[in-house]
């Protein structure tokens, strides 16, 4: 039987379990965040200011008050600040070029595999961006926390990664949330490694798994995830789990769509968006490179 625009496959290949195999194997960051389901694609939530209700709170009450109150006083009443917002589901969409029909019978099943990964990475990359920018407020805080760096990692001298790194998460504990990942690009990720070298006996337990094979895995207890989609010049600590929800409208997709007796097209879509919701778990570590 012929194949229909509904249905998903190439010469016996399943393109929509393929997609989705190429979507699982990719460390993405939509694999650190939490994911919950949305019905709608407009989103209405609410975003965290602080972390515990441990200082003046938006009724006025202390600390002190909380921890000593006197015998049959009544309880204090104290209460969390949200802020509401609205979002609106975002759509990632490619397709490849037209395969003629020729191509798809005698053609090596690796190019068409080969194909399939490329478009799903496309539409990975985009997502990945989109979170790094919502992780990161596209670079611009105002609600998430920030710092400097002492010196551009890469400088000539200065440079103190390490005290930027506990800069950060300092940051983040001081609101009562707890750092794990740090998100990095290629370029600081080995000005990363070329200062712990560098500092050889100086820094004997600086990273946490150390380099013999060139790569860090894990620094001051912190994750260590290297993407193209980390702006230059910026790095972030989080707990991103914390930090950022995806609401899925629509999982990763694929679907062949046949022109008969010419050729067919190969569609790969994703639905949803990002959302901050607790900004004071995020630090952006800002002037990384020169």
């Amino acid at each position: 039987m012929a194949d229909t625009s509904g249905q998903a496959d190439i010469r016996g290949i399943d393109v929509d379990k393929l997609v989705k195999g190429f979507a699982e194997q990719d460390i993405i960051f939509k694999n650190l965040v939490t994911v919950t389901p949305t019905a709608a694609r407009e989103i209405r939530w609410f975003q965290k200011t602080a972390g515990f209700l441990d200082s003046t709170d938006t009724t006025g009450i202390t600390a002190s008050q909380i921890a000593n109150t006197a015998e049959r006083a009544r309880p204090v009443v104290v209460e969390q600040s949200w802020t509401r917002n609205t979002s609106y589901v975002r759509k990632y969409f490619v397709e490849s070029p037209l395969i003629s029909e020729e191509d798809i019978k005698d053609s090596d099943i690796d190019i068409i595999s080969g194909n399939l990964k490329d478009l799903t990475r496309a539409v990975a990359n985009q997502v990945d961006i989109r979170i790094w920018n919502v992780l990161s407020e596209s670079q611009s805080a105002v609600n998430i926390n920030t710092t400097a760096s002492t010196a551009a990692w890469d400088a000539a001298s200065g440079q103190n990664p390490i005290e930027d790194l506990a800069e950060c998460i300092q940051e983040i504990q001081e609101n009562n949330f707890t750092p794990d990942t740090l998100f990095l690009s290629p370029k600081d990720h080995k000005s990363l490694i070329v200062y712990i070298y560098n500092q050889g006996a100086q820094s004997p337990s600086t990273s946490d798994s150390k380099l013999g094979d060139g790569v860090i895995t894990r620094i001051l207890g912190l994750r260590v995830v290297v993407n193209n989609a980390v702006t230059a010049d910026y790095a972030v600590v989080a707990n991103p789990k914390e930090a950022v929800t995806w609401k899925a409208f629509m999982p990763i997709t694929a679907r062949v769509i046949v022109d008969e007796g010419i050729g067919r097209k190969i569609r790969v879509w994703e639905e949803g968006e990002a959302i901050l919701t607790a900004p004071k778990s995020v630090s952006l570590l800002t002037n990384t490179q020169t």
